[in-house]
């Protein structure tokens, strides 16, 4: 087991002990500032008033909202979905499919993971059969070959883990079990469907290498293993197969809700669990600053209960830089212990180096999203 010395934070002026809980009743708003994410060093401020109590933006940096149910439909290849976010470790796509993927996909760029936000249907692969539902994860390792088969149409949030691959987070004092137990994760199967979809008909690959298409025809479909073996395999996970870690005195950072890790980013899920019940302990997100880390979480469905008039399909962005925290309406029902559950679902990509937005995202933004703090609402305009 690994130890660490004790420490002795130095403390200055009027503060609580601990961090997140019994705030000091003229400073009730605590700000965490952190480096390295939440794993770091750290400082907690307590301040009379919010720290996003700010009155107007100017520049390019600011918090971003982009509702992505309003991007034009793409066509039935994965590699048409525009990268909407991206930086050398990372490319976040939204992509819509109605019908069978007439081609097979392969990414020589990294491992992909699929998020399944609407829909569902089979998927074929190097390693065999899965049927996909509404929330599963399935994480697609670089160069596997694969293809669609919609059941329902389908809308999947896609995110490259560029020239790298996706781990599991290490667990640490809660061990290996803790989020989901490890045999929770599906693996294709060799089954009476994928066998039958074995036909001698012609089929292509599509290729994407370093951001460009390839295509390899065939006269007969590639995906015709018999059998495999082996510790490396197409994965699947539903967010309804994770169980959350959770304090009833202490609210854990969103680190704690870790899912999947790559090299330059981490993705995290939120979903429902008890809000803290101690009287003393925070029920909303701290404030904090984002030091070193871009955050991007997509609503994926419930009530986002630190955000106010968000719906499903949403993206928020807050570029690193400045501080974030829950909007007024949510920080005060957490004030007041309004909730006693949360009823969110949502993906969350935290990565360190700065993202870049792409020109797709220009006419879906909800630019007065910044000013959301200030009024408790977030309008639609574009």
């Amino acid at each position: 087991m690994s130890r660490r010395w004790m420490q002795y934070p130095h403390r200055e002026g009027t503060v609580s002990r601990q961090a997140h809980a019994d705030f000091p009743d003229e400073a009730p708003y605590e700000r965490e500032a952190g480096r390295s994410g939440f794993f770091g060093p750290t400082a907690h401020f307590h301040h009379r008033r919010p720290p996003t109590s700010w009155t107007r933006w100017e520049g390019e940096l600011r918090p971003r909202a982009y509702d992505l149910t309003a991007l034009p439909v793409g066509d039935q290849s994965p590699w048409s979905a525009p990268a909407l976010l991206h930086n050398a470790a990372v490319q976040y796509r939204l992509w819509r499919l109605d019908a069978p993927m007439p081609a097979l996909a392969r990414n020589a760029d990294g491992d992909e993971l699929l998020f399944v936000h609407a829909g569902g249907g089979a998927m074929h692969c190097d390693y065999g059969h899965l049927e996909l539902e509404q929330g599963d994860y399935v994480v697609i390792p670089r160069g596997t070959m694969w293809r669609l088969e919609p059941s329902s149409p389908m809308t999947l949030l896609m995110i490259e883990a560029t020239n790298d691959s996706y781990q599991l987070p290490e667990k640490g004092l809660v061990g290996p079990q803790a989020i989901f137990d490890p045999a929770m994760l599906d693996v294709p199967a060799i089954d009476e469907a994928f066998l039958a979809q074995q036909t001698d008909d012609a089929w292509t690959v599509e290729i994407k290498r370093l951001g460009r298409v390839s295509r390899v025809h065939y006269d007969y479909n590639p995906l015709d293993a018999i059998g495999w073996h082996g510790d490396l395999a197409v994965s699947r996970i539903n967010w309804r197969h994770i169980r959350p870690l959770m304090s009833h005195r202490y609210h854990l950072p969103p680190s704690a809700h870790t899912t999947f890790v790559a090299g330059r980013f981490v993705i995290c899920t939120f979903v429902p669990r008890p809000i803290e019940s101690d009287p003393g302990a925070l029920k909303v997100p701290f404030f904090h600053n984002n030091d070193d880390f871009d955050e991007v979480i997509f609503y994926h469905a419930g009530d986002f209960f630190s955000r106010d008039n968000i719906e499903p399909g949403t993206i928020t962005w807050h570029p690193s830089g400045f501080t974030h925290g829950p909007h007024p309406k949510a920080l005060a029902a957490g004030q007041a212990s309004a909730k006693t559950f949360t009823e969110e679902v949502a993906v969350m990509l935290d990565t360190r180096d700065p993202l870049q937005a792409g020109p797709a995202l220009d006419a879906v933004e909800l630019r007065a999203y910044a000013d959301s703090w200030r009024t408790g609402t977030v309008p639609s305009d574009r």
